[in-house]
């Protein structure tokens, strides 16, 4: 008697195992997508701002500070949307433990952290100062109001920057600020002809991309019973973190690590502010607040990372060990 293939189709071809497949890959597709568009995002953004004879500094601070964050609140602002709000407030959560964790303590693994006292006496602080105010209006419910609130300490937080910033010259800002606005040499005649559509293609991409894994993560979870906050603060927080650690570790190769610290901090500091802001506007009511738990960790690992630094301005391989310890045991906290 003879067996055809069919006869021994493997389970994993049924439908429902079919339709895993498919959401699995269509997240993965959809952090892809974030991924790339967020890198044309800002690149397009900052050529167009220092084509537009902007400040370097305001490139650097505003453009490129607020780009490089966007994956996370632009996820979080879809998920607020889309009724899913563990996922919402669970990848900014998760984003800024993960940064000052594992992402920093890898950085430090490479090759101890240095730091001079300015980042560590100012922008430091008011990036635990942001972290610290999301954690309070998360309490409170990332409600409309709560969410147009954030801004006015992400203004203030802004202006802050801008004005450290232009007090001296700060030349890994500008070596930064060169990496992203310098054109390509073919494209240096049409630059804005090209930046424009790139821009907006970048930003497509990134709300292709979060309404992707959003959705399709939303669906797993569902399936698997897991909640959307779980989802949140570990693949979706983890996914949208990839860029940081990239920048991270290329930044500590070439040795510089003011910019590691203060990239880090500052996307913090933009997660919580403009993340929170996005996440109550894009609800329009109260979102559901996430363990308490989980917002005292994102608030103690911020200050463990603010002290380390602070104690001799410079992080051991032994305390980037820590920090990595440290996020291993935020994750029973989800339980």
């Amino acid at each position: 008697m003879k067996h055809t293939s069919e006869d021994h189709r493997p389970d994993d071809l049924n439908p429902y195992h079919q339709a895993v497949l498919l959401e699995i890959i269509l997240g993965l597709a959809g952090l892809a997508l974030l991924t790339v568009g967020a890198d044309h995002l800002v690149l397009g953004s900052s050529r167009i701002a220092a084509r537009m004879r902007l400040s370097p500094v305001v490139v650097g601070v505003v453009v490129i500070g607020l780009g490089t964050s966007a994956p996370e609140f632009l996820v979080s602002g879809v998920a607020a949307a889309s009724g899913t709000p563990g996922i919402a407030v669970g990848t900014i959560v998760g984003s800024n433990i993960l940064n000052l964790t594992f992402v920093l303590g890898v950085a430090a693994l490479i090759a101890p952290v240095a730091v001079t006292s300015t980042v560590v006496r100012r922008e430091v602080p008011v990036a635990v100062a942001a972290v610290a105010l999301f954690a309070a209006a998360s309490l409170i419910g990332l409600s409309l109001g709560v969410g147009l609130a954030l801004l006015v300490p992400l203004a203030l937080a802004l202006f802050l920057l801008i004005r450290w910033a232009k007090e001296g010259p700060d030349p890994e800002l500008s070596d930064e600020v060169e990496q992203f606005t310098a054109p390509d040499a073919p494209l240096q005649a049409h630059r804005m002809g090209f930046e424009v559509p790139r821009a907006i293609a970048g930003l497509a991409g990134v709300l292709i991309g979060a309404n992707l894994i959003v959705g399709n993560a939303s669906s797993l979870a569902g399936r698997f019973g897991v909640s959307d906050l779980v989802i949140g603060f570990t693949i979706v927080a983890i996914g949208t973190s990839l860029p940081e650690l990239v920048t991270t570790i290329q930044a500590q190769r070439r040795g510089e690590t003011d910019l590691v610290v203060g990239n880090l901090f500052g996307s913090n500091l933009f997660n919580s502010l403009a993340g929170g802001a996005v996440i109550g506007v894009a609800s329009g009511s109260s979102v559901a607040e996430p363990e308490h738990a989980l917002l005292a960790a994102m608030l103690l690992v911020a200050l463990l990372a603010w002290a380390l630094l602070r104690r001799g301005l410079r992080l051991t391989r032994v305390e980037g060990l820590i920090l990595i310890l440290a996020y291993a045991a935020s994750l029973p906290l989800l339980i």
